[in-house]
């Protein structure tokens, strides 16, 4: 590399990077590279050039255009043999790069998409004419100069139409009204989307960061698996300079503002806890340090590199548990210890191949004490006791290594070739565990109750995940054709597991007091009244363990075709499979050949890329995570066994002199055991969960320093799939089909007779996998064993068609980076409405992905339409810096937004259906409140949640501004609003339940954080 290059990549880096967040509208040309494109003289020939030695010479074809793709993303010099000043600009993921030298547009510029534009010293910001969906790109160099925390999530939020997700997820996010399990997440080009359950991913050291790419709309046939958004992040690498560094950042308890206690609701029901402390909040602390280093340079100049990166976050949080808790166990203080590591390899073999290898690792290990806490009506309540009680050891996390091949055959020809895999463990060791012990527990209301071992379940020791992933790309031009074909697979395995402590079952001591003269104890399967003063023991047994597989693969083509110098056309199409395995290896779910048409087109109005219209539409298909699997296709044992007894042994306290109530084991849900069986796990028609989207907007440049743009989005849930858990539409349709069964389901269910109709509704019973508001075919059993196919339509099922519909209205405007200032602010307009919110329930914050309470029982779906959880109609975000002098510094993020809309649930009214409520029912599941229907959202809304952050850093001159030493402050008013509450307001038709509308969570409060951050 010539002087005067490296120099030029020198100088505008900084310049070039600070400019760089945009919200552009883009189709994704790759997932990990880039574009340089433009005009020139026909036979010109243009050379491509980074820091790094890479070097690439193309000849511009006859007519005048050019273009070099699946660059690694960072600064280029761009030079032709017609010109001998270099045109530096900076190529980000996915997006394309405009350098021109005249020819066919007639105008000798240089455009970098929401980089610089180099025009002589003036610097501004262009518009990729080039892409057509809708993105927001992050530099490194960018992330350091805004307040923003250390963490993908959190970079991912600053995007447009990102919602923060239900806190009980974690700290996971909602794109476009999607759950928060249906977005996709890579490290470069891998995928590292959690495979057990889609909810977050694996991630880095976040200085290793070198561009994060978040993706809310519109992306092209190269990406899939994915009906929410996509986050891409693409890592530093080694250059031809030496550089290292160090970064510490420090967020100390004594300057966090107290966390808000959480109160009982006043709900006039429940006058021992109407308005008292529920948990105690102000005592909870949290303690950060996060400190890394990397190093990176050349190991062969031009040729081969290195980056290293290591970073430890070292955390402590002391919490009180709610009450009422364990008064013995109420208070833990959990030690977090987070080692993350990444190693980049780059080795350009020639001027076209070369080869890259990434090793990533992220674990978390937690170390957890517990104490005694007791609640005893004073505030603050007793303060935490000083012996441990209770407490273990908790890891999870591991090693990710990924490899990629990229080759240029010609100017014409392009392969890239990636293969990675990951592994992970999972590992729970409660202290103090002795496996000999048998769990004993008591809930009678005696002197004196017996208590045993110190947990009841304990989880499988040896939980993993790991995933296998290959992909190919394949890019061809052919005159104004640019074509891509690729395949993408994607293996994920993953173990799960626990059983009941000991040697495989407790004892559980109950009573239903002198005197209960009822024939069956409730819900025990027939068992009878123990007599006496009621005293009755259980027998329990559980365990869930296994090793479930889901495999992904899909095929796409892709045809980016310039009709004219001002319009383009991307027409593409992907083929997704998906196939779902069980324990025991065999298939439960095929769903092939599914088909997702993407068409996207820009317009570049004026010629010279300042103002684009664009439009794209487009199919996204979603496969189910394994822990669908656990759920729905694994083995399962869960029986209770109920006895009278005439003793306890004081030792073990196990029960002396049994007599049995009942005959032998009893399982609700027939969990003996025994894996289900795959052929009835769900119907046999299962179409997969999957999504259309339409958009169309504009960019525009305003005067010379700013741009602005708006863009419409509308998202519609075509299909989704959850599980059916309703007997009755089975029984019909056997009673239909002249299969043996009483007048009813009812009749029958009483009857104790067994019969064929009631064995074939027992097939739906124990709950199947369905596609809700659709007619569904499943395979039902009889009393012999026999299948029966039998195609039940959506009204026989009772299921409103299902309708998840996001619209969206997104409006920004930009100042790019001028060597002073920069800025931008986004607002969004949107709804979020429908009966499903997705593969999540966040009404009452359930974890079972894909298997949801909704849609179980039609009664459940009443009055199920409005406002989703996701949905928040008003967004409006903004953030910047301003370089006061080249040594100081500040910088400020604004976020607000309307609350969530709430529910009122309860029990559906008994009047409604005897025999469904009594025998059905899920209790305050449902959409009716004080024995009146009420619909999904008409509660009202939780308040806006305002937050503001404000920054300042000091880059001193006299340590040649390799020093910098920062202050954020997070949520600088303390503004605590609740985020989420308790939506199952009953605890009887009519009477309201002592958590009803109580608080989950409320948002962080303020916060304050140190860094100093040397680089050389």
């Amino acid at each position: 590399m010539s002087k005067s290059i490296n120099r030029a990549i020198r100088h505008s880096a900084l310049a070039a990077a600070l400019g760089m967040c945009l919200a552009s509208t883009a189709l994704a040309q790759s997932n990990t590279t880039g574009t340089v494109y433009g005009t020139a003289e026909p036979g010109t020939t243009v050379t491509i050039q980074n820091d790094s030695g890479l070097q690439r010479n193309v000849v511009v074809g006859t007519d005048g255009r050019y273009r070099v793709g699946s660059l690694p993303v960072g600064n280029y010099s761009v030079t032709s043999d017609k010109t001998t000043e270099p045109r530096t600009v900076t190529v980000v993921i996915g997006g394309g790069a405009e350098v021109n030298f005249g020819g066919a547009k007639g105008n000798s510029d240089a455009v970098s998409v929401g980089t610089v534009r180099v025009r002589g010293t003036r610097i501004g910001q262009g518009i990729d004419v080039s892409q057509t969906d809708t993105r927001s790109v992050f530099t490194s160099e960018q992330l350091k100069n805004i307040p923003v925390q250390n963490s993908i999530a959190a970079v991912a939020l600053l995007a447009p139409g990102v919602v923060q997700a239900d806190s009980r997820y974690g700290n996971t996010a909602s794109f476009g009204g999607s759950a928060a399990s249906e977005n996709a997440f890579y490290i470069n080009g891998f995928p590292v989307t959690n495979p057990l359950t889609n909810l977050g991913s694996t991630t880095l050291p976040f200085d290793g960061i070198s561009q994060q790419q978040v993706i809310t709309g519109g992306y092209g046939a190269e990406f899939g698996r994915s009906t929410g958004g996509v986050v891409n992040v693409v890592t530093k690498r080694g250059t031809n300079e030496f550089h290292h560094g160090a970064a510490v950042f420090w967020t100390p308890e004594n300057l966090r503002s107290k966390y808000t206690n959480i109160y009982y609701e006043n709900t006039g029901a429940n006058v021992a806890t109407d308005g008292t402390l529920y948990r105690y909040k102000e005592d909870d602390t949290f303690d950060q340090m996060q400190a890394g280093m990397y190093v990176s340079g050349p190991i062969v100049k031009d040729k081969l590199f290195f980056y290293a990166s290591g970073e430890f976050n070292r955390n402590q949080d002391n919490y009180a548990a709610a009450r009422p808790g364990s008064a013995s166990t109420g208070w833990t203080q959990d030690k977090y210890a987070i080692p993350r590591w990444l190693v980049k390899l780059d080795w350009n073999i020639s001027a076209n191949h070369a080869l890259e290898f990434t090793g990533i690792g992220d674990v978390t290990e937690v170390y957890r004490d517990q104490y005694a806490y007791q609640y005893t009506g004073a505030t603050p309540p007793d303060a935490p006791g000083t012996v441990r009680k209770a407490g273990g050891y908790f890891k999870d996390g591991g090693n990710t290594y990924i490899g990629k091949y990229t080759g240029h055959f010609g100017d014409n020809f392009t392969v890239s070739a990636m293969y990675g895999e990951q592994d992970q463990d999972h590992i729970n060791l409660p202290s103090g565990y002795d496996p000999s012990v048998v769990y004993v527990s008591d809930t009678r209301s005696v002197a004196n109750r017996i208590s045993k071992g110190t947990v009841a379940t304990v989880v499988d020791p040896n939980q993993f995940d790991k995933v296998k992933a290959t992909r190919l790309d394949l890019e061809y031009v052919l005159g104004s054709h640019t074509f891509r074909l690729g395949y993408d697979g994607q293996d994920a395995t993953s173990r799960r597991g626990s059983g009941t402590s000991g040697p495989g079952y407790r004892w559980a001591y109950a009573s239903v007091g002198a005197g209960f003269k009822e024939p069956l104890l409730p819900s025990a399967g027939g068992a009878v009244a123990p007599g006496g003063n009621g005293d009755y023991v259980m027998k329990v047994m559980a365990s869930n363990a296994g090793t479930v597989q889901t495999k992904q693969k899909a095929y796409y083509l892709e045809d980016r075709w310039q009709i004219t110098d001002n319009f383009l056309l991307s027409l593409g199409v992907r083929n997704d499979s998906f196939t779902n395995y069980n324990g025991d290896g065999i298939a439960y779910v095929e769903q092939k050949n599914q088909w997702a048409p993407r068409i996207g087109a820009t317009w570049d109005v004026r010629g010279d890329s300042s103002l684009k219209v664009f439009a794209n539409v487009g199919r996204y298909h979603l496969a189910m995570p394994n822990n669908v699997a656990f759920r729905g296709a694994g083995s399962s044992l869960n029986t209770t066994e109920y006895f009278a007894f005439t003793g306890i042994d004081p030792t073990t306290g196990a029960p002396t002199g049994l007599r049995p109530l009942g005959n032998g084991p009893f399982s609700p849900n027939q969990e003996y055991g025994q894996a289900r069986d795959p052929n009835i796990v769900s119907a046999t028609d299962l179409q997969p969960h999957f999504q259309d989207e339409a958009a169309f907007g504009f960019q525009s440049k305003l005067g010379t320093d700013y741009s602005w743009g708006a863009r419409y989005v509308y998202r519609t849930l075509r299909s989704a799939i959850d599980d059916i858990c309703d007997p009755r539409a089975a029984y019909k349709w056997a009673k239909d089909n002249g299969f043996s069964g009483e007048a009813t389901f009812e009749d029958d269910y009483h009857s104790g007779v067994d019969s064929d109709a009631m064995s074939m509704a027992n097939t739906l019973y124990s709950c199947a996998l369905y596609n809700p508001g659709e007619d569904n075919t499943f395979n039902l059993v009889d009393l012999a064993g026999n299948y029966h196919q039998a195609t039940i339509s959506a009204e026989d099922l009772g299921f409103d068609k299902l309708k998840r519909i996001y619209q969206g209205l997104d409006l920004y405007i930009e100042h790019p980076f001028n060597g002073k200032w920069y800025g931008r602010i986004d607002y969004t307009y949107s709804r979020n409405y429908g009966n499903a919110e997705g593969q999540l329930k966040s009404d009452i914050g359930q974890v079972d992905v894909s298997v949801t309470a909704d849609f179980d029982l039609p009664e459940l779906m009443e009055y199920a339409d409005g406002d989703l959880p996701n949905d928040r109609p008003h967004y409006l975000k903004a953030f910047g810096f301003y370089q006061w002098t080249p040594e100081w510094q500040t910088s400020a993020t604004i976020r607000a937004m309307a609350g969530r809309p709430l529910n009122c649930m309860g029990y559906r009214p008994t009047a409604l259906d005897p025999f469904y409520a009594s025998e059905l029912s899920y209790g305050n599941y449902h959409h009716y409140c004080n024995n009146q229907p009420s619909p999904r959202g008409s509660a009202g809304r939780l308040p806006w949640t305002n937050t503001l952050d404000l920054g300042v850093n000091y880059i001193p001159a006299w340590a040649d501004k390799k020093l910098r030493f920062g202050v954020d402050v997070f949520n600088v008013t303390n503004t605590q609003v609740a985020q989420n509450v308790i939506e199952r307001n009953e605890k009887a038709p009519g009477v309201a339940s002592a958590t009803a509308r109580q608080v989950v969570s409320y948002n962080a409060p303020r916060s304050v954080r140190f860094s100093v951050r040397y680089d050389f």
